[in-house]
């Protein structure tokens, strides 16, 4: 048994080192397994050994021979070395939002926030995708603050039109 719980201690080592360092130590293996791509990133292969340690141990402690706590701990390393590959392609290959740009507030509500007079600019709040832009406006009417608005067209990278919102009928 103590023979898995070191080697069950030396993967949970790895994958901390892996967490820390990053891909720092990813770059040891690519000459030599380049075909497989993240099959033996570090924190794949901290995780194997991790849950072979743990699970052959566990298997031992239930009195099983080697000859059933070995495979144990090896089909255990490998469905968690799986899983560890799994998340680290899916946080790794996961997309990420492009940043907001103004042409993202066409057509979007929003609030005037200082007024806008007749013939200058005020400012109006825009939620976009759970994000509050706040943008210079113009519009073709005097607005008071706190007016809502619909954004009509996009004017510079800091500034759009803006049009009041229609009354609601009841």
């Amino acid at each position: 048994m103590t023979v898995y719980l070191v080697v069950g201690l030396v993967g949970l080592l790895v994958l901390a080192v892996s967490l820390l360092l990053g891909d720092a130590l990813d770059g040891l293996l690519d000459g030599a397994v380049d075909a497989l791509g993240d099959a033996f990133s570090t924190a794949v292969l901290g995780a194997f050994l991790a849950a072979l340690g743990f699970g052959g141990a566990i298997a031992e402690a239930l009195d099983a021979p080697l000859l059933v706590s070995l495979p144990v701990g090896v089909v255990s390393g490998v469905a968690f070395g799986w899983f560890a590959s799994w998340l680290t392609r899916l946080v790794r290959d996961g997309g990420s939002d492009a940043t907001l740009t103004t042409d993202d507030t066409r057509g979007r509500d929003g609030r005037v926030v200082t007024g806008i007079p007749a013939d200058g600019f005020g400012v109006v709040d825009v939620l976009v995708g759970g994000h509050t832009m706040r943008l210079n406006a113009r519009a073709e009417e005097p607005l008071d603050p706190g007016t809502p608005v619909h954004v009509t067209s996009v004017l510079s990278p800091t500034a759009v039109t803006v049009a009041p919102l229609w009354p609601e009928v009841r």
